[in-house]
């Protein structure tokens, strides 16, 4: 990456927050995110020539496993200097298994990018985004890639846009370029507002019309704006670009700029100056933020959030961090609420692999912090007294991979390494199952769960291999049945000997009981405590294949006693085989757990989701509005039939379906989907 750098390395600075801009690249995988920020560095002098995705040169993505992946896996920081202001690239993964990693990016910025293929501009990922954006509040401009793909025209594709993106308001989507379009390239465009022109915008007929609709667009409020242009007064660009700011601010525009990538490793990037000028101009500074973080005052005590952890085989943990209020120095003293206090050493600034280090950062400003020890992603820093900052939402984890470790140095690594991971990301759960004893790694997709699994391997030395997930199943009485347990040994010296009756009921959804009704004194009352003990000893193991038994009434109604050779002992033994005796006469049924389904997903996809819960053996408990274009579903469905739910919802709503599932009950299982699971182990 060094010889693609520009001569001056050090990393940008300003002096005052209102010279930030924070910006999110949001767009789905293939739309050209990780291109475009090549070409914005390109342009801003932060490279001398562009790398590329396939070969694995791009200053975003320098992960190995996103080199074999060939899409981003985290999100990426390409700090770049424009116009006096300090521009902070947040390019965040456009796949959906990496959600949590876009979320954080969402937290750090202000505005946001979304990036958008000119051959599929209203696909269900990008109006998935879109409706992120809205939620969060973003002000959001739409990005143009691909444009000099074959059969591509420009006003077919902003038509669409307006369409899909307008919410009623097709105005809301502007052009702020005229472009042009020649054998597929695209060569230069004029800005509609100032009349600058960018590149070779050749002939563009019709300016003023284009103009006057753009100009009616962003007056917005403003009376008096629009009735100086309706009385032909010449608006000067300074008074448009600050209405224009003002409404993009306010998120009722959207500004559409078109770009294309730059013709050969250090050509020119059609677009990327003005979208450039663009952020400069209009974007919101971190004065502008809008929530209930604290106020963007260098003065003020510290808060900052680390939104990414990530490792550096020679500096090791590396903490980006997001600066809300106060200035972060070197040598600070920081207390991370609910946790320890860490100090924090140099400070710098990513660009790819490097690191350059930086004096201070602002508040609103982005920066690394090496080595703390405990704090994780997520984590307050802050002066002390200071309460954390709220978490953002976090995608949850619900497909399980099993692992066991490759071998005993592996096995002793693996604790400390799992632990490592789950600082890093909050997205992987990890889980030691008490029913199946099975070390589980709850990803939130299958590329997540290979980058968790590469990460083990490349980062920790950790080698494991992946085994077959198994579920909670449960066993229990279908109807009642008695036992005998007679447990009598004579070898020398003391000997063993204990008997018993029990009368086993089933209970469903009462757990276990147990009832004494022994009369006359056959079992002394001493030894019915070690009865119940046996019984609960092999309730735990199971009598049929090994699961827990629940859900039953056990009764202790007879037995017998000797008065030298019984003891605690012999009757724990004599009551576990007196259930395993009522288990062998009875019938012995599988429980399976069933989980409540709540799937959020656009309406067009509705039944291809629901004929697809049905045939999991899912029952349909109601479908109602999920907001504007999606639907709701919920559903009880068995958790055999989810284990690769999160991969197959995926395919079937081509990545825009989400769902969350919460344990109900364990029901009985189906006799012919029983009998695979009857000799297990």
């Amino acid at each position: 990456m060094a010889d693609r750098a520009a001569t001056h390395t050090a990393a940008p600075t300003v002096e005052r927050p209102d010279r930030l801009r924070n910006v999110v690249l949001l767009g789905g995988t293939g739309a050209g995110k990780t291109t475009l920020v090549e070409s914005l560095a390109l342009t801003a002098g932060a490279l001398t020539r562009v790398g590329s995705v396939p070969e694995g040169t791009t200053v975003a993505d320098h992960e190995e496993i996103e080199h074999q992946q060939q899409r981003s896996v985290q999100l990426a920081l390409v700090p770049l200097a424009w116009q006096d202001c300090k521009i902070n690239l947040l390019d965040a993964p456009g796949y959906a298994d990496f959600a949590g990693e876009r979320q954080a990016a969402v937290r750090a910025a202000e505005a946001a990018l979304l990036v958008v293929s000119a051959t599929d501009p209203v696909s269900a990922p990008t109006l998935a985004l879109w409706r992120e954006c809205r939620a969060a509040g973003l002000p959001t401009a739409i990005v143009l890639t691909h444009v000099n793909a074959v059969r591509v025209r420009l006003d077919e594709v902003l038509a669409a846009l307006r369409d899909a993106l307008g919410e009623g308001h097709p105005d809301t989507v502007l052009q702020l370029h005229d472009s042009t379009l020649s054998n597929g390239r695209l060569l230069g465009s004029v800005e509609l507002l100032s009349g600058r022109r960018y590149g070779e915008p050749g002939d563009l007929p019709e300016l003023d019309a284009d103009r006057g609709h753009l100009v009616e667009a962003i007056a917005g409020e403003d009376d008096a704006l629009l009735e100086r242009y309706v009385a032909g007064e010449e608006l000067d660009a300074p008074a448009l670009a600050e209405a224009l700011r003002r409404e993009f601010l306010a998120g009722t525009v959207h500004p559409v700029v078109a770009t294309a990538p730059p013709d050969g490793p250090t050509g020119t990037a059609p677009g990327a100056a003005e979208l450039l000028d663009l952020i400069a101009a209009a974007f919101p500074s971190p004065l502008d933020r809008r929530d209930d973080l604290p106020p963007c005052d260098p003065d003020a005590p510290l808060v900052a959030q680390i939104v990414h952890t990530g490792e550096d085989p020679y500096v090791g943990r590396l903490s980006l961090a997001r600066v809300f209020g106060g200035t972060l120095r070197p040598d600070t003293a920081v207390h991370v609420p609910g946790g320890a206090d860490e100090k924090v050493t140099g400070l710098s600034c990513p660009f790819g692999r490097q690191q350059r280090p930086v004096p201070h950062a602002l508040p609103g400003d982005l920066v690394c912090l090496a080595k703390l020890t405990t704090a994780r992603t997520g984590d307050t820093l802050a002066a002390d007294g200071l309460e954390a900052l709220p978490p953002w939402p976090q995608p949850e984890a619900l497909l399980p991979a099993a692992v066991e470790a490759h071998s005993k140095a592996d096995e002793d690594k693996l604790s400390q390494a799992l632990a490592r991971l789950s600082a890093q990301d909050p997205a992987l759960r990890v889980e030691q199952n008490p029913d199946t004893h099975q070390l589980v790694l709850w990803c939130t997709g299958e590329a997540h769960q290979a980058v968790v699994l590469d990460r083990l391997r490349s980062r920790y030395g950790v080698h494991v291999d992946t085994v077959d997930y198994r579920v909670a199943l449960r066993e229990t009485f279908a109807a009642s049945s008695s036992g005998h347990g007679r447990h009598v040994k004579q070898s020398g010296g003391h000997g063993q000997y204990a008997i018993c009756d029990l009368t086993v009921e089933p209970l469903p959804g009462g757990g276990f009981e147990f009832v004494d009704k022994v009369v006359g004194g056959s079992v002394p009352r001493n030894f019915i405590p070690s009865v119940e003990k046996g019984v609960r000893a092999q309730l735990a193991h199971g009598v049929l294949a090994g699961y827990p038994l629940v859900d039953v009434r056990v009764t202790l109604t007879d037995g017998k006693a000797h008065s030298v050779d019984s003891s605690d002992a012999a009757f724990q033994t004599a009551g576990a085989l007196a259930l395993r005796e009522a288990a062998a006469q009875g019938r012995i049924q599988l429980l399976e757990p069933v989980d409540e389904v709540h799937v959020l997903l656009p309406d067009e996809y509705q039944g291809a989701v629901l004929s697809d819960l049905s045939a999991r053996r899912g029952h349909v408990l109601g479908t109602e509005p999920g907001g504007p274009g999606l639907s709701l579903v919920r559903a009880e469905v068995p958790e055999l039939e989810l284990t690769r739910y999160p991969v197959e919802l995926r395919s079937i709503s081509h990545g825009t379906g989400q769902f969350s599932r919460s344990y109900l009950r364990h029901a009985p299982m189906p006799a012919g989907l029983a009998a695979r699971y009857e000799h297990a182990s």
